[in-house]
């Protein structure tokens, strides 16, 4: 996409009761051989063991112009579903695991208002604050991951124990990795050993776009993705079903992280989400000129919209007529800054140790569709 996308643009709005990323653990753990959802993939409506992969960052799209660097997984079943709003990792990771959306588990952002501090989901702090204490994993995202089930989980081992894995997988059996190759060890040992189900993690795809961008690096980070299901593939015992999915797409950002204005900053009490699904939160009294303005500004690069349009049209969910709890609501800013455009919005105390090349959060096809595919080995 690029700048003169224009009005015409419209946004991927999940449906939350169709394809989407909620619907994969219901469907695979509370739904048995012959009961699974229609738009399930053919191998995985009679599947009785099933791994699941999650590839973060490896968006339906770029999938589709890299089938020549990814044989194994253009030869699975399959097709593309939507993933949550904001596209984004903490949010995606958490509606996968529970099953619910954003509105109802809570995970609303990469960075969220906590009321007393603006939290990072991921790290669980703010200003290098650990927030655990102030803030418990458990009761900032209530819902039981994997409906209750002990199931394993297989992920990098330094995530063992964080804030972040205690909010959305809880409760979960941690199988870890330090080294890619070690997922097809443990996959192929859990299921020798009886698990039904086992999820699998993998962030190489996303970590080689932010920092490097598309490109020679992000081929080779393809073909070492392809090369990881392939493996699975041809080590997993027979009958066990292989499904991969995503949490989110990426585009790339060429151009610095646009400064929001003065005019407009003088409404800015202060800004939460992140750089493609920026929320700004108005100064008492100007939420109104808030809006105009960022509309005026904005509007021919991104979907300028306010809380209540963002609640109405459940870009977060749940389903249309159901209702957003105000705890979570509360998160939420009062005018949202959502990119069509290739393009960022600056926050100076949204930074990381790099520039990030490729972006997501926003709600364009090339990052709200990701894979959903199946083989049966």
């Amino acid at each position: 996409m690029g700048d003169d996308v224009g009005m015409s643009a419209k946004p991927v709005i999940p449906n939350y009761s169709g394809p989407n990323l909620t619907g994969i653990m219901p469907g695979c753990l509370l739904r048995g051989p012959g009961q699974r959802p229609q738009w399930f993939p053919e191998p995985l409506q009679g599947a009785t063991k099933i791994v699941l992969l999650l590839l973060d960052g490896l968006g339906a799209e770029q999938l589709q112009s890299h089938r020549h660097l990814a044989p194994h997984l253009s030869s699975m079943t399959g097709g593309k579903i939507t993933t949550i709003a904001p596209s984004t990792t903490a949010s995606a990771l958490t509606s996968l695991a529970t099953g619910a959306s954003p509105a109802e588990h809570g995970i609303v952002g990469y960075r969220m208002d906590m009321g007393d501090s603006i939290m990072n989901s991921l790290r669980w702090w703010s200003d290098s604050r650990d927030l655990r204490k102030i803030h418990p994993p458990a009761l900032v995202q209530p819902i039981p991951p994997f409906a209750g089930m002990d199931i394993p989980v297989v992920s990098r081992t330094e995530l063992e124990g964080t804030a972040f894995t205690e909010a959305h997988l809880r409760g979960t059996k941690p199988c870890g990795w330090r080294a890619a190759s070690s997922i097809v060890a443990q996959c192929v040992r859990l299921v020798h050993s009886g698990e039904r189900f086992v999820y699998a993690y993998y962030d190489g795809v996303d970590k080689i776009a932010h920092e490097r961008g598309f490109g020679p690096f992000y081929d080779a980070e393809i073909a070492a993705a392809d090369w990881l299901v392939g493996a699975l593939l041809s080590a997993l015992p027979p009958s066990t079903t292989l499904v991969v999915t995503a949490d989110h797409g990426q585009v790339q950002i060429d151009e610095p992280a646009i400064k929001l204005p003065k005019d407009l900053m003088d409404c800015v009490h202060h800004q939460s989400g992140e750089g493609r699904f920026r929320w700004l939160h108005a100064r008492r009294g100007s939420e109104d000129d808030l809006l105009s303005t960022s509309q005026s500004l904005f509007s021919h690069q991104a979907w300028v919209v306010s809380r209540d349009q963002v609640i109405e049209e459940a870009w977060l969910g749940p389903s249309k007529g159901a209702k957003m709890s105000d705890s979570v609501a509360r998160r939420l800013g009062d005018v949202a800054l959502v990119p069509f455009a290739d393009v960022t919005y600056e926050d100076p105390l949204d930074s990381g140790p790099f520039p990030l090349i490729c972006r997501h959060g926003s709600l364009t096809s090339a990052e709200m569709y990701v894979p959903f595919l199946a083989a049966t080995v």
